[in-house]
C-alpha cells in the first residue's frame, strides 16, 4: 500500500512556488500574446484547414473550428487560474503533479513532451515544403532528394523514397535551436516581427478573398455522409479533432510563467487574449477558403495558395502567402521548441529526469542543455519522417492535458481552498465539466491506430519512470 501512495505523492504547491527560479523575468503581457499568436497561427491557417475542409467537414469547417475553439476555451479558462496561482514553468506537467500527484503528472507531461516534440518537427517539415516551394518562386530550385524524407509509411511499415533528407527542415530546427540557446527575449523580438507578417499576410486574404467568395460552393453547408468519417456530421466532428491541433499555443504561454513579469495578471490575460484573436482569425479564414474553390479541391500541402491559384486577379497573393506561412510555420517551431525545453526542465528539476536537463546557462540564463536536446531530437525526426506520420497525434496529449487541468481547477477549489488565485474560472463546476466532456468526445473521434500509438509511447514513459524518474524523484527524497 505504501507504494501506490507514493506513486501519488502530490508536489505542494508551496514548494514549486520557493524553488530555485534561475530563469530570466523578462516577459510582458505583449510578448506573451506574440508567444500565443505565434504557436497558434500557422500550420493550422496554412496547412491542416485544407485537409480538413476536403477529407471531412467540407464549408461546414467553420462549424469544427467553433468546436475546437469551445474546447480550446474551456480549457484555457482553467489554465488562466493554475498559471495565475502557480506561475512557473512546466504547464500541465506541474498543474498535475500539484493535484493528483507524481504518476499522473509523469503520464500527462511525458505525452506533452510528445506532443510538443512533433509538433516542432511536423511544422518543420511543413516549414520545409512552403519554403522549397518560395524559393521555385523565385527561381531557385532545391533538389527534391534534398527536400524530402528519406522514408515513409505505407501499409504499416516504412519504405524507402530514394531521397537523403529534408535539408530545410533539418537547417530551420538548428536556427531556432541556436536562437532559443541564446535568450528568451532575443527570441520574443525575433517572433514578433514574425507574428506581425504572418497576421498581416492572413487579413490581406480574407480582405481580397471575401471579393471573390461563390456562396454556392457552402451548399449543401454540411455535405452528405459518404460513410464513416468522410462528411456529414461524423466529419465536422472528425475535422474538429483536426484542427484542434492548431489550439495548442496557448498552453506554451502557460510554460513561460517563470520567466513572466507579473505572472499573475498577464499570463491570465495572454492565455484569452491570444485565444480569442486566434479563434476568430481561423472561422474567418475557413469560411473564405470555401468560398473560393470546391472543398474537395483543398487537399493539397498549401490549401491557402492553391485557392489564390484558381483566382488569376489574385495570383499576385500567392508569393505572399508563401512568405506569410514560411514566417507562420517559423514561429510556431520557435514557441513550441521554447515551451518543451521547458517542460524538461520542469521535470529534471524534480527528479524525473537527469539533473543534467535542469541546468541553466550561467550566460544566457535559459534551459540551454534541454533546448538542444530539443533540437537534435526534433530535427532528426523533422529531416527523417514525413508530415504524414505525424498527423493527429499531435492532438491526443493535447487534449488528455486539458481535461486533467479541467479537473484540476475542482480539486483544488476543495483541497486548497486558501490559495490566493489571481484569476478565478466563472462557474467552474460548470466550465470545467463541460471542458472535460468536450475534450474526451474530441478523443474519442480517434482511429484504433492513433490509440496504439499513444499506449506504445505511454508504455515508453513508464519504463523511463520506473528505471529513473521513481529512485530519483527529489519529492520523495525529502519525504
Amino acid at each position: 500500500m505504501s507504494l501506490i501512495r507514493s506513486l501519488f505523492t502530490i508536489k505542494p504547491i508551496e514548494a514549486s512556488l520557493t524553488a530555485s527560479d534561475n530563469l530570466r523575468r523578462t516577459l510582458g503581457l505583449k510578448d506573451l500574446i506574440v508567444l500565443g499568436v505565434g504557436a497558434v497561427i500557422g500550420a493550422g491557417i496554412f496547412v491542416i484547414t485544407g485537409q480538413a475542409a476536403a477529407e471531412h467537414a467540407g464549408p461546414a469547417l467553420t462549424i469544427s473550428f467553433v468546436l475546437a475553439g469551445l474546447a480550446a476555451a474551456l480549457a484555457a479558462l482553467s489554465y488562466a487560474e493554475f498559471a495565475a496561482m502557480l506561475p512557473v514553468s512546466g504547464s500541465a506537467y506541474v498543474y498535475a503533479y500539484a493535484t493528483f500527484g507524481e504518476l499522473l503528472a509523469w503520464f500527462i507531461g511525458w505525452n506533452v513532451v510528445a506532443e510538443y516534440l512533433l509538433a516542432v518537427s511536423s511544422v518543420a517539415v511543413g516549414w520545409s515544403g512552403y519554403g522549397v516551394g518560395l524559393l521555385h518562386s523565385i527561381g531557385v530550385d532545391v533538389p527534391s532528394v534534398l527536400a524530402n524524407a528519406p522514408l515513409a509509411f505505407k501499409d504499416g511499415h516504412f519504405v524507402v523514397t530514394g531521397a537523403w533528407i529534408n535539408l530545410p527542415a533539418l537547417l530551420v530546427v538548428a536556427a531556432i535551436t541556436a536562437l532559443l540557446y541564446a535568450g528568451t527575449r532575443q527570441s520574443t523580438m525575433f517572433a514578433s516581427v514574425v507574428v506581425v507578417l504572418k497576421v498581416l499576410v492572413v487579413i490581406l486574404f480574407v480582405v481580397f478573398g471575401l471579393q471573390y467568395i461563390d456562396t454556392s460552393l457552402w451548399h449543401p453547408y454540411v455535405p452528405a455522409s459518404q460513410g464513416g468519417d468522410h462528411y456529414g456530421w461524423s466529419g465536422v466532428f472528425r475535422a474538429a479533432t483536426s484542427v484542434f491541433y492548431a489550439y495548442i499555443g496557448f498552453d506554451a504561454v502557460a510554460t513561460a510563467a517563470q520567466e513572466t513579469r507579473n505572472p499573475q495578471q498577464n499570463v491570465p490575460a495572454g492565455i484569452l487574449i491570444s485565444l480569442a484573436i486566434c479563434t476568430v482569425l481561423y472561422i474567418v479564414v475557413a469560411a473564405v477558403l470555401t468560398g473560393l474553390v470546391p472543398y474537395a479541391e483543398l487537399a493539397t500541402a498549401e490549401p491557402v495558395a492553391t485557392a489564390l491559384a484558381a483566382h488569376p486577379s489574385l495570383a499576385w497573393l500567392k508569393v505572399l502567402t508563401q512568405i506569410g506561412a514560411v514566417a507562420g510555420l517559423t514561429s510556431v517551431i520557435l514557441v513550441m521548441h521554447m515551451g518543451l525545453a521547458r517542460i524538461l526542465y520542469s521535470m529534471a528539476g524534480d527528479g524525473l529526469l537527469p539533473r543534467t536537463f535542469g541546468a541553466v546557462h550561467d550566460r544566457f540564463k535559459t534551459p540551454h542543455r534541454t533546448t538542444v536536446l530539443v533540437g537534435v531530437v526534433g530535427g532528426i525526426l523533422a529531416a527523417l519522417f514525413p508530415l504524414s506520420l505525424l498527423g493527429d497525434l499531435l492532438s491526443m496529449g493535447t487534449l488528455l492535458a486539458f481535461a486533467t487541468v479541467c479537473i484540476g481547477v475542482l480539486v483544488l477549489r476543495r483541497t486548497r481552498p486558501d490559495l490566493p488565485r489571481g484569476f478565478r474560472v466563472p462557474a467552474a463546476p460548470v466550465v470545467c465539466t463541460l471542458g472535460v466532456i468536450v475534450c474526451l468526445f474530441l478523443l474519442a473521434q480517434m482511429n484504433a491506430g492513433n490509440w496504439m500509438l499513444l499506449a506504445g509511447w505511454t508504455a515508453l514513459g513508464m519504463l523511463i519512470y520506473i528505471g529513473y524518474g521513481y529512485r530519483h524523484s527529489r519529492l520523495r527524497s525529502r519525504g
